[in-house]
């Protein structure tokens, strides 16, 4: 791909700060509104730039939820290759900086696109029914959140405060709690609806799912978060971005650490991952000999539930690939 222009975007709430990189410099810089009708203003500009082609260049931008979805759709609708990039990965790559704006920011994403275009990976948007899953996922764990910001303080109340009172904040809570856990089955309902009428999502939850240990919550989290196993193919690569794959801390001969995972990480599919694996050595089977014997050696049981939880990504990885449901009974056949 060669690629002439590299166009950096810095993403806020109201605004888009851009800037080209060409011929070893910045060459042009503007700030638009974060609209639609704005941006398609900002593409007219860039058109208008000497040598400048679509297919020649590449639009760079930091993840920032949903503040860049006009962007991306623009952009995405009028052929720009798009390059969405970690917004940690950009600034650790940038080196020592000092002072900090939204035009420099524009300015770095532009260099390190430049810097990088051997590592570019384009942006595609996902189905719209693995989008509506992701925002219903979302909606969900929000949901969640407020019934336990109501339910765990009563808990502690009713345990240790006095009882009239306990009853009291109850009865000002249960119509919330009530509504909350209302809405929470509708939106279960729905998520349950749409992979059941999308064939793909119906197909791969089937796989995933078979797996002990691995349920509707669970898989929808891996599924979003691999864009449907087509971003991130390896399960190392998963186990790292999920935060449960072990790295080694050493250095010289006076450095020796143990190894542990890193905090980089997606913290909700971490968590779900140890649901996940508490859950499956609930099971007889293998996991739970696995286990025991394990923690009968003497091993800690953090580390050897953190080995539990990379099984199970292997095991929907395996799944998935064959195309076929987990087989708990299935033995090894020795040549």
């Amino acid at each position: 791909m060669n690629i002439r222009h590299f166009i950096g975007i810095d993403v806020s709430k109201n605004t888009l700060d851009w800037a080209v990189y060409a011929n070893q410099g910045i060459i042009w810089k503007t700030q638009s509104e974060n609209s639609p009708v704005a941006i398609r203003l900002v593409i007219k500009q860039l058109q208008a730039l000497p040598n400048f082609q679509i297919a020649h260049c590449v639009c760079c931008l930091e993840h920032t939820g949903i503040y860049n979805a006009h962007a991306l759709e623009v952009l995405f609708k009028a052929q720009f290759p798009v390059w969405l990039e970690a917004s940690l990965q950009i600034k650790q790559a940038s080196g020592l900086q000092r002072g900090k704006s939204d035009c420099v920011d524009a300015q770095r994403i532009a260099e390190y696109a430049c810097r990088f275009r051997d590592q570019i990976r384009l942006w595609q948007p996902p189905r719209p029914a693995l989008k509506k899953l992701a925002e219903l996922s979302r909606l969900r764990q929000r949901l969640l959140g407020m019934l336990s910001q109501l339910r765990v303080p009563l808990a502690e109340q009713k345990r240790f405060g006095d009882k009239t009172l306990t009853v009291q904040l109850g009865h000002y809570c249960k119509g919330s709690l009530a509504a909350l856990t209302n809405d929470l089955n509708e939106v279960e309902k729905a998520i349950k609806t749409l992979i059941s009428g999308d064939d793909i999502l119906k197909n791969l939850f089937a796989l995933t799912t078979s797996i002990p240990g691995i349920g509707l919550i669970v898989a929808t989290e891996i599924i979003v978060a691999t864009d449907e196993m087509k971003a991130i193919t390896d399960p190392k690569k998963l186990a790292c971005h999920a935060g449960v794959a072990p790295f080694e801390h050493s250095s010289g001969s006076s450095v020796r650490r143990k190894t542990r995972v890193n905090h980089q990480a997606r913290k909700s599919l971490k968590t779900l991952l140890h649901m996940a694996a508490m859950s499956a050595l609930q099971v007889k089977g293998e996991l739970q000999v696995y286990y025991q014997r394990k923690v009968g050696e003497g091993k800690n049981k953090m580390l050897v539930i953190n080995a539990v939880r990379n099984k199970l990504i292997h095991r929907v990885y395996a799944v998935v690939k064959r195309g076929e449901k987990y087989d708990k009974f299935y033995s090894l056949s020795l040549a």
